[in-house]
């Protein structure tokens, strides 16, 4: 059912400062910030050969990425996204096997302007999954 791993995503306390660690000490390709307001996060994408890093900083009081870095004030990994061929069969699957999709069950539009949901990091060994329609 998943393709190909979309991206890894970091939340990191200082936007810039990380966007200009992979540039400079990386030479990494660093996209440009992008507010996602139905997420409550700022992006920027590293592109990568094979898949991408995507930078996660708190946008608005109710951000989840808030909380997060209250908890891990220096950053870290904070979930990782597969592809899918069609997202609501591969969420009516993972219903049926006993996985809870985050929110209200259904799709929204994410940072690629793609239909996406979120896991329970408890039913994947503590790893928030991203599930991404392509």
């Amino acid at each position: 059912m998943i393709g190909r791993l979309n991206h890894l995503a970091i939340a990191v306390p200082d936007l810039e400062a990380a966007a200009d660690q992979y540039r400079n000490a990386l030479g990494a390709k660093v996209g440009e910030p992008q507010e996602e307001p139905d997420h409550g996060v700022t992006v920027v994408f590293i592109e990568l050969p094979n898949t991408k890093i995507e930078l996660l900083y708190p946008l608005g009081e109710n951000s989840p990425i808030t909380s997060f870095l209250e908890k891990n004030p220096a950053g870290g990994m904070h979930h990782v996204c597969y592809e899918v061929d069609d997202i609501i069969q591969a969420r009516d699957h993972l219903v049926e096997t006993g996985a809870r999709v985050l929110g209200n069950g259904e799709p929204k539009i994410g940072a690629h302007g793609k239909p996406v949901l979120f896991l329970h990091p408890k039913d994947f060994n503590g790893c928030l999954v991203e599930l991404e329609q392509v």
